[in-house]
């Protein structure tokens, strides 16, 4: 499921994944709001995963894909600033080794440092 976070700076999104994320939590939930994003010329996005994120479903991981190339590759410059908020080491590691594949500038935040990383993001 996709939570949006409350009390974002003006021109960012926020949003908390809870759980194993599917298809619909892509296409329903971060999809439309990440396109009008990218389609205004500028996506500023926090990303919180938790310690009740489970990772995505296999219909999710396909929609992952589909929907990054279509934000990436169609809307590369768009893509500004990304906060990952997260405590998972597998998530940080894995951010460690693909992290400079991301558009635009990625950078990992601890779950105590969301207020920073709504800053940095909308800086």
């Amino acid at each position: 499921m996709i939570e949006w976070l409350d009390q974002m700076p003006e021109g960012t999104l926020g949003f908390k994944a809870v759980g194993k994320l599917t298809k619909e939590d892509y296409t329903e939930g971060m999809m439309p709001a990440l396109r009008k994003a990218a389609e205004s010329g500028e996506t500023r996005v926090v990303c919180v995963l938790g310690p009740d994120f489970h990772g995505l479903d296999a219909s999710a991981m396909a929609e992952d894909v589909k929907s990054g190339f279509e934000l990436v590759v169609g809307h590369h410059s768009a893509w500004k600033r990304m906060a990952l908020v997260t405590d998972l080491d597998w998530i940080r590691n894995a951010v460690h080794v693909l992290g400079g594949m991301a558009p635009g500038e990625l950078k990992l935040f601890r779950f105590d440092d969301l207020e920073d990383a709504k800053g940095w993001v909308a800086a």
